[in-house]
């Protein structure tokens, strides 16, 4: 089975009102006792999950363009130490697209990054304010296009949906980021999530989210732009051209095993979920007490595995080839999804099967989150 990386630094510059992922300000860092960290608990996750190498490492944060290049080196080489690396390794770094993180790309090409992924989020000096980023438009482009030199595969990130936004300008926008040249585009909808500022001024009467209606026009708009300019969406909010997809996220989507190391990270292995300490003085501790980061490691029953895979299957394009899952599991093809609510529902236009691959149409996408519950039984039963 294909094994993919998770590497989390949990740092960022300034907390965006929108994040609610696991980052953190802090007013320094000791870069060398984070790498140290970050290894014990990567050679205690070999220890345990050893075994084919990797396919795909991924940096995420936080704001991992922020580690030093020799930090990231180190971290690497101590992978393929462990594990062994894949040909054809995706080896991806995210980052924000700033000029002081734009001149480590060179060098993190060097410690063997191949694919970047930047947090571009918005082509609008105005919008960036408001998403609280601290680059222009302007930076954004100019990291690009060193990125651009220096890897051979970058995805941008975009938000959409956003306060007041129409069709006619987010069309605009897509279109140009299109211009750009990248092979992904990651292109998220705004939600308001709890806990974050977002929410508060929200609740407050700062501003208000766009409403349902608009938000599904611009969904259907922006797969309709993508798929006709030849980034086709494979995912709900992924969309490459032919060979530029997403090897790690393919992990998780396709349920492969995800071994996750630093603060909050999750993984999937071997049977197996593990959640790592979220606050970051709380996993370097776990560190110096126990020589790994996890707070939390728990067998997952058959049912609860073929419901994650077939949750995290649904979203894909592709979708899922129901009898390979069903023999996986031990399970018959009728425990791991209602027939009879996906024969009402391919009559809907909604969902699709294709022998034994079944999967969300384009009229159905929008309707996911619902599609899901009605599709995946509650409770999955082993025979």
């Amino acid at each position: 089975m294909p094994r993919a990386l998770y590497i989390h630094w949990p740092f960022c510059l300034k907390k965006c009102p929108y994040c609610d992922f696991n980052s953190h300000v802090r007013a320094s860092v000791d870069v060398a006792a984070w790498q140290v960290a970050l290894i014990a608990d990567m050679r205690h996750e070999a220890e345990v999950a050893g075994g084919e190498p990797l396919e795909s490492v991924f940096f995420g944060g936080g704001t991992p363009s922020l580690m030093p290049p020799a930090v990231v080196a180190a971290l690497l080489a101590e992978a393929e130490r462990l594990w062994g690396f894949a040909p054809e390794i995706e080896i991806t770094l995210e980052g924000n697209p700033s000029s002081v993180e734009a001149s480590n790309y060179a060098a993190l090409a060097g410690a063997g990054v191949n694919r970047a992924s930047l947090g571009v989020q918005a082509l609008d000096d105005e919008v960036l304010r408001f998403l609280g980023r601290l680059h222009s438009a302007d930076e954004a482009l100019a990291a690009l296009e060193v990125a651009q030199e220096h890897f051979t595969r970058v995805s941008i990130d975009l938000i959409y949906a956003r306060p007041g936004q129409d069709l006619a300008g987010w069309e605009a926008e897509l279109q140009r980021a299109i211009g750009l040249g990248t092979g992904h585009l990651s292109l998220y909808q705004l939600t308001i999530e709890p806990g974050t500022k977002f929410a508060t001024m929200v609740r407050e009467g700062d501003f208000a989210p766009l409403d349902e209606d608009t938000c599904a026009d611009l969904f259907a708009l922006t797969r309709n732009i993508t798929a006709a300019q030849g980034l086709p969406a494979y995912e709900v909010s992924n969309h490459a051209k032919p060979g530029e997809r997403s090897r790690h996220n393919l992990a998780y989507w396709r349920y492969d095993d995800t071994l996750g190391i630093g603060p909050g990270a999750h993984g999937r292995r071997r049977g197996q979920a593990t959640v790592r300490h979220r606050k970051p003085e709380n996993w370097l501790a776990a560190i110096a007490a126990q020589g790994h980061g996890i707070v939390e490691a728990r067998k997952l029953g058959v049912s609860e595995q073929a419901s994650e895979a077939m949750l995290m299957g649904l979203r894909l394009g592709e979708g899922i080839d129901l009898g390979a899952l069903a023999a996986r599991f031990g399970l018959m093809h009728e425990q791991m999804c209602d027939p009879n609510r996906l024969a009402f529902y391919q009559t809907q236009g909604l969902t699709w099967q294709r022998g034994d691959r079944i999967g969300v149409t384009e009229a159905g996408m929008p309707l996911l989150d619902g599609l899901l519950g009605e599709l995946v039984p509650a409770e999955l039963v082993a025979t």
